[in-house]
């Protein structure tokens, strides 16, 4: 089974300069367990990020588009 991420609730916290969201998700594990997740996240427009990874201690992260853009 594949990570499966569900939005619960989007608020926007800010919007001055950046936009300051609190988004609160279902995150689906591979095992099927549901855990939910609160974080805080800014929208800085159209951009991109380098998410780190560690094969041998098998981090992993996860993103969101939050710019309102179908490509994230």
């Amino acid at each position: 089974m594949s990570i499966h991420i569900n939005v619960i609730k989007d608020k926007i916290l800010s919007e001055n300069y950046f936009v300051l969201r609190n988004i609160t998700y279902d995150l689906t594990q591979r095992d099927g367990q549901v855990v939910q997740h609160k974080r805080e996240v800014y929208d800085r427009g159209n951009g991109a990020t380098v998410l780190l990874y560690n094969s041998q201690k098998t981090e992993r992260s996860t993103g969101s588009p939050v710019s309102g853009c179908d490509l994230g």
